[in-house]
């Protein structure tokens, strides 16, 4: 019995409509009986549980079929996945905000909690904050029939009519500081007005359908439908409006209709979920998603990437059918260019018409302010008719700009989609944990989901969108008084992107594996990182191939995010997260320091790699007790230019093996993570560095270009030594310091050798030289063996202990600051003395 619901289950999400409530009934039938027969009381529990889940659905499918029929409109794509248990809970963790509870949409609203003349008045206690600006001339929170603007002696106390408009509404912002919310309202205004397919009667309760407009409410209580933080929300509010002691407004008013309520009740609805009328700042996309639910897209108009003609064809013919709403938003324009030009910097506007004029291609832009500048055509660069500049119709705030000046003077279009384009819909909501700023550039760490479209290529019909939503957190991420800006490696603290990868390459993985790291060359789709609350993917993906879609986030400021991928489509998709590359990961994190920051000497500076052999990396160990795949990788800020490694793969004998990380050039310093992934459980540790547990002393730095140098060394016992060189930071002729750590310096084309000698001139003896006697750069590390030397007594009767510097190539260095020069450090387990440098040339 449980198999023929998980079967019906499965159908569930391949079909919609009333298929898709079918199948959710007859699931849920299924599950109840099963959970009669059952004896285990943990599956009773369980498909009760399904049960419940399953009846809720349909109810929800029952109510948008319900609500699509009495709007005239087609009914949007439902969710028909069942969440698990950690969704809810996310889902209901992310209800509480700036101290209210807005608990997920369940059901309509009874009317009588509208109609009950019995009850008493409704007053909502939740506060709403007000700027200063706004509290200088508020004069408290009135009842519509009690403000000034909405009094009509004439109508004889008919309050039905303040939800009536008589003429074409112009919304319009005074002192609120809401310009992206206005600006929404004002776009929206052809789908929310009285008329066949208005979104209202699914928006705002109490709602009268026969005359398609909202009722009074006689308690006063007013509850809105709102989409935010991954689910549609119950947001209650009460029928008061922040009163002016002036003729200045605090709410959206009607300059034609000013009687006109349900405009100010949206405005407090959403404004509620933002903390109150001291409106923190967003953008029109992210309000219109909020208020309408429809899909919000973001095109950068800025881009090098924008097709023009393109993005006009796809704009016109959606808005022209009635599945768009357009919106506006300028960038920084610089105070003496507003006046000029006659746009608000940072200010969102409200497209209001789409037009073809011979050659013209023009949008009919409002701006929202009630005192507002309009454009004045100066530096246009299409060609106009004189009334394409300035007012439109009447209209002070509105007028007519060509497609190409908008890309001039504007930074982006909103675009809201309907979502009822599409047929299929898949919400995933998950939380995600940021992970430490070293492991940004890996993909290990980000939200990675599998996506599959069984279909022939010849079904294919428009591109999928894949919605990415971060939910508000209380407080609420502070935003500017605009929304985002174009974006790529954003310095901003919200901000996030989403990529289609193709098909990885199985490597002894399960099938379609996640990638470690960014590759290019299998990024297929990527888009811009934003500081929106939401980020638009459209795709087209290809039939009968798995594909992985990977959202990447920069510098989000808080440990953990909850985040909702809405997936739409016009075909049944099949939605999994991505598997591992390998089952079994261990990380490290450490960073290059100034001693061990030495460079590479193989790869080129334009090819990084992590597993360059060099004396002076700091190397990581990786124990493996059996003949697993391996993989190591190791990540850095990307910001820094080559500190991002390349993912390796080799199937490895059992053993202990050194992983060596370089970076490009010397003294280039940044925290890392090493990131080791296997087939079965490794230990990654650190090995010690370069002369641990060695006493170090310094020589003056050396210039570059003196011949042969020695200096003396004294131990006072038997004593385990060795001789390290390094590059060093530019120094004149001669050198001089102690030169303590460096970070690191140019090394002038000079090679350089090192040697520990005893004696002098024909009788001298090599204890130990580096490099097998081979002059090297010093840039990447020099190092002698280690060898044990005899007390000072019986050295000097040998003619003494030496360290000897010999160089060739590279230039003078003279002067101050020279072309670079070298550290020599003698390290030993013994206290030794050491000289200063002496000419050796004679030897």
């Amino acid at each position: 019995m449980e198999a023929q619901a998980l079967e019906h289950e499965r159908r569930l999400g391949e079909t919609h409509g009333e298929k898709a409530l079918e199948h959710a009934i007859a699931a849920a039938d299924l599950y109840m009986q099963a959970a009669g027969q059952t004896k285990i009381p943990e599956d009773r529990k369980r498909f009760r549980r399904k049960f419940a889940d399953l009846i809720a659905l349909g109810e929800r499918l029952k109510a948008n079929a319900k609500a699509a029929s009495s709007a005239s409109r087609p009914a949007v794509p439902e969710s028909t996945r069942i969440l698990t248990t950690a969704e809810k809970t996310a889902i209901l963790e992310a209800s509480r905000l700036h101290g209210n509870v807005f608990p997920p949409w369940e059901r309509v609203p009874a009317p009588e909690s509208f109609s009950d003349v019995n009850s008493p008045t409704y007053t909502d206690p939740s506060p709403f904050s007000l700027s200063p600006e706004q509290l200088d001339i508020f004069a408290g929170w009135l009842r519509p029939a009690e403000l000034p603007g909405f009094k009509d002696e004439s109508a004889e106390g008919d309050l039905e009519q303040l939800m009536t408009a008589n003429a074409e509404t112009d919304l319009a912002q005074d002192l609120a500081t809401d310009c992206s919310v206005v600006a929404s309202l004002c776009a929206a205004t052809r789908y929310l007005g009285s008329t066949k397919g208005s979104l209202l009667g699914s928006l705002i309760y109490p709602f009268d359908h026969e005359r398609i407009r909202p009722a009074i409410s006689k308690t006063g209580k007013y509850v809105f439908r709102m989409y935010f933080n991954g689910s549609w929300r119950h947001v209650a509010i009460d029928d008061r409006l922040p009163a002016s002691k002036t003729d200045r407004t605090l709410y959206v008013v009607d300059r034609r209709n000013p009687r006109l309520l349900w405009p100010a009740l949206i405005e407090k609805a959403y404004l509620k979920i933002r903390g109150g009328y001291d409106f923190p700042g967003s953008n029109s996309g992210t309000d219109l998603h909020a208020l309408t639910g429809w899909i919000p897209e973001q095109i950068f108009l800025q881009s090098d990437e924008i097709e023009l003609d393109e993005t006009w064809s796809r704009i016109k013919k959606a808005y022209d059918d009635g599945n768009a709403i357009l919106t506006l938003g300028t960038g920084n324009i610089l105070p003496e260019e507003e006046e000029a030009l006659g746009l608000v910097r940072e200010h969102d506007y409200a497209v209001m018409g789409l037009k073809k004029e011979d050659d013209s291609r023009l949008l009919l832009i409002k701006n929202p302010w009630v005192d507002s500048l309009v454009w004045t055509g100066l530096g246009s660069t299409a060609t106009l008719k004189a009334h394409t500049v300035g007012s439109s119709d009447g209209a002070s705030n509105q007028f007519w700009m060509a497609i190409e000046d908008v890309l001039q003077h504007f930074d982006s279009l909103y675009v809201n989609w309907n979502p009822a384009l599409f047929a299929y819909r898949q919400d995933h909501h998950f939380k995600w944990k940021m992970c430490d700023k070293t492991e940004r550039a890996g993909l290990h760490a980000q939200p990675a989901i599998q996506c599959a479209l069984s279909l022939r290529q010849s079904h294919l019909g428009a591109a999928q969108p894949s919605l990415a939503g971060r939910r508000a957190r209380d407080p609420a991420p502070t935003q500017s008084r605009k929304g985002p800006r174009r974006l790529f490696l954003s310095n901003r603290l919200q901000a996030a992107r989403a990529s289609w990868l193709s098909r990885s390459t199985p490597h002894h993985t399960p099938e379609h594996p996640r990638s470690p790291l960014p590759d290019t060359a299998r990024r297929i789709h990527p888009n811009h990182y934003v500081d929106s609350p939401n980020t638009l993917l459209r795709y087209t993906p290809t039939p009968n191939t798995p594909q992985t879609l990977v959202i990447t986030q920069t510098e989000l400021p808080l440990p953990t995010y909850s985040f909702t991928l809405s997936f739409l489509s016009h075909h049944p998709l099949t939605i999994t997260p991505s598997p591992p590359r390998l089952p079994h990961s261990t990380t490290l994190t450490s960073a290059w320091t100034r001693r061990t920051a030495g460079g590479s000497a193989v790869d080129p500076p334009t090819t990084p790699t992590h597993n360059t052999p060099s004396p002076c990396r700091n190397p990581r160990t990786c124990t493996s007790p059996s003949a697993p795949p391996i993989a190591t990788y190791p990540s850095a800020p990307s910001t820094r230019r080559g500190l991002r490694g390349r993912p390796q793969h080799s199937r490895l004998d059992p053993g202990t093996y050194a992983v060596v990380l370089s970076t490009f050039e010397p003294g280039q310093l940044a925290p890392y993570t090493l990131r080791v992934e296997a087939a079965v459980p490794v230990v990654l540790a650190p090995v010690p560095a370069d002369g641990a547990g060695r006493l170090r002393r310094p020589l003056p730095v050396v210039a570059l270009g003196i011949g042969r140098l020695r200096a003396g060394v004294v131990p006072e016992r038997l004593t385990r030594l060795a001789v390290h060189v390094r590059s060093a930071p530019g120094v004149g002729r001669g050198g001089g310091g102690s030169g303590g750590e460096s970070s690191g310096g140019g090394g002038g084309g000079s090679a350089v050798r090192v040697s520990l000698e005893v004696g002098t001139g024909a009788h001298r003896a090599v204890l130990a030289v580096s490099r097998e006697g081979e002059f090297a750069d010093a840039a990447m590390g020099l190092r002698t063996a280690e060898v044990d030397v005899e007390n000072g007594e019986a050295l000097a009767r040998r003619g003494g202990l030496w360290v000897v510097l010999e160089q060739i190539g590279g230039g003078g260095g003279g002067g101050d600051g020279g072309s670079g020069g070298v550290q020599v450090e003698v390290l030993s387990d013994g206290v030794v003395q050491v000289g200063g440098w002496e000419n050796a040339d004679e030897d």
